[in-house]
């Protein structure tokens, strides 16, 4: 997987390199297309996609990616919303050490059982060798409750409620896919210590609320909101909630971010107790949540398209690019200062715009090559633009072109962009709900499986009868799991089986393959 990851890079460098290099004649060949299409080979299409759309580019060690400006700003505006967010709710930010001392990581035994396989560690300074190797974090449990125990000592100190914006590691070797599964990855990581359940039970979700707004309103990506199985749930804790996406080309779930109430676990390991208001020793109730850069490749597999990246307004760096369409005898410079304008107008009124005026790459190379970056609306003017005092414009997500009078230019661009939005968000619906089937039987559930479907179907809740469905479907694809048991239950009718141990169904459950 390493070579192909990194010779899959350098191809597609080598052949910008060619584009670049000739600088004096005006570029028309576009040489720009994907040579795989989304339905047909889904995986290369995502890894050119990726590359090809400025959004990462390979790394000499396997399952690390360089986060190129195109994604970076599309993480910083996820984090300028979340970030807000949680200031709101009076958590405040920290930052803790990356390393991790063995005795306190192996502390939960639970918790480090389900990381271990994935844990990196430092044996080396120099030539020498370490007295005790270090391992680097892959989450921050065990790094910060040995000091939140310290910081805790009464009621009065309640809740401790930290954030850190950090990079984890886990050395993944199976798959690694950009934005996907890396081994290292951005992301934030919640820790937070409550008096009461109660507390911690009403920030899960209020956590797990702002996690679903990432994906829907910013992402326009659909997710459902539930809870893990205790076969599926973070190790070590109480219980897991989840926002699950689905990608309907591959027929698999991917967990999109997860917010975990720890119980009083970490509390008993670590000693993070508290006199309460009469004066007892009491544990605290804690939290931990997250998400992570793996929200933009989640962006990028629902939208995207055989010309590229599609991405939605609210996300995209820049949202609408305008582009000069000089004919022969035009008035260029009238169309350059229109294009100026233009930017300058959309600019003040808080719309990302931006012209490209190169002038050794021709119209056409450049419609292709903001397609492929997936700017939401791109903008053109040629002499007869100029002539009727407006602009063209044309949708990313759908191709439909309108032309825009000068006069109405903000408020139309605005509306039109609102528009995209919605329109991505309502079509990855749509393309979801086709993909749930409703199944009561082994026989159904196989045959909906082997359709790449998002089941729904009834479950006893045992995680025995779980582990028979993982073993009795393990195959090339991978075997299918519980997804999520969602929030938002249909009516289950007294006396409804469980369609794998025909035992009685206690609550209606998502199965599938995952990520």
């Amino acid at each position: 997987m390493a070579g192909k990851d990194g010779d899959k890079g350098k191809k597609k460098e080598g052949k910008k390199e060619v584009v670049h290099g000739k600088k004096k004649e005006v570029k028309k060949e576009t040489g720009l297309g994907l040579s795989y299409k989304k339905d047909e080979n889904f995986g290369e299409w995502y890894s050119e996609v990726v590359v090809s759309g400025e959004m990462i580019e390979y790394y000499d060690i396997s399952g690390c990616y360089i986060l190129r400006p195109w994604a970076m700003s599309i993480w910083e505006i996820l984090q300028t919303f979340f970030d807000a967010e949680i200031k709101k709710m009076k958590i405040k930010n920290s930052y803790f050490p990356l390393f991790v001392s063995p005795a306190v990581l192996q502390k939960e035994k639970d918790h480090i059982e389900g990381f271990a396989p994935e844990v990196a560690w430092v044996t080396k300074s120099g030539d020498s060798d370490l007295e005790v190797p270090i391992a680097i974090r892959p989450t921050s449990e065990t790094v910060m409750y040995p000091y939140f125990s310290k910081w805790i000592r009464g009621h009065r100190d309640l809740p401790l409620r930290l954030n850190q914006w950090c990079n984890v590691v886990r050395w993944e070797f199976s798959n690694p896919t950009p934005f996907i599964r890396s081994r290292e990855f951005l992301w934030q990581e919640g820790h937070t210590a409550f008096a009461t359940k109660e507390e911690a039970d009403e920030e899960v979700l209020d956590i797990l609320e702002l996690y679903r707004r990432i994906y829907e309103e910013f992402l326009a990506v659909p997710v459902s909101k539930g809870k893990k199985s205790e076969l599926e749930k973070f190790a070590g804790g109480l219980y897991t909630t989840t926002v699950e996406a689905f990608i309907p080309n591959t027929g698999r779930g991917i967990q999109g971010a997860t917010s975990h109430c720890l119980g009083q676990n970490f509390a008993k390991m670590f000693e993070i107790n508290f006199e309460n208001e009469k004066g007892e020793k009491a544990m605290v109730w804690q939290n931990s949540w997250a998400y992570t850069t793996r929200t933009i490749g989640v962006m990028i597999m629902t939208h995207g398209d055989d010309k590229g990246l599609v991405l939605p307004p609210k996300v995209a760096t820049t949202q609408v690019v305008v582009i000069p369409v000089p004919y022969k005898d035009a008035n260029t410079q009238g169309i350059y200062d229109a294009c100026a304008a233009t930017v300058k107008s959309l600019n003040e009124s808080g719309i990302r715009a931006e012209a490209d005026f190169r002038d050794n790459y021709s119209p056409g190379w450049k419609y292709s090559h903001w397609e492929m970056k997936g700017v939401p609306l791109r903008i053109e003017i040629g002499p007869k633009d100029l002539a009727n005092n407006q602009v063209r414009a044309v949708r990313r997500d759908n191709g439909a072109k309108t032309d825009i009078p000068v006069a109405n230019l903000v408020e139309q661009v605005k509306d039109v962009l609102d528009s995209i939005q919605q329109n991505l968000f309502e079509t990855a619906k749509q393309k979801r709900e086709a993909c749930v089937q409703v199944v009561k039987t082994w026989e159904e559930f196989a045959e909906a499986l082997g359709q790449k479907k998002l089941i729904l179907a009834p479950w006893c809740d045992e995680e025995d009868v779980e582990k028979e469905v993982k073993a009795r479907t393990k195959g090339e694809m991978g075997a299918a799991k519980t997804l999520c048991s969602p929030f938002d239950q249909p009516e289950l009718p007294e006396g409804t089986l469980c369609f794998a141990s025909g035992k009685s169904a206690k609550k209606w459950t998502y199965w599938g393959r995952s990520y």
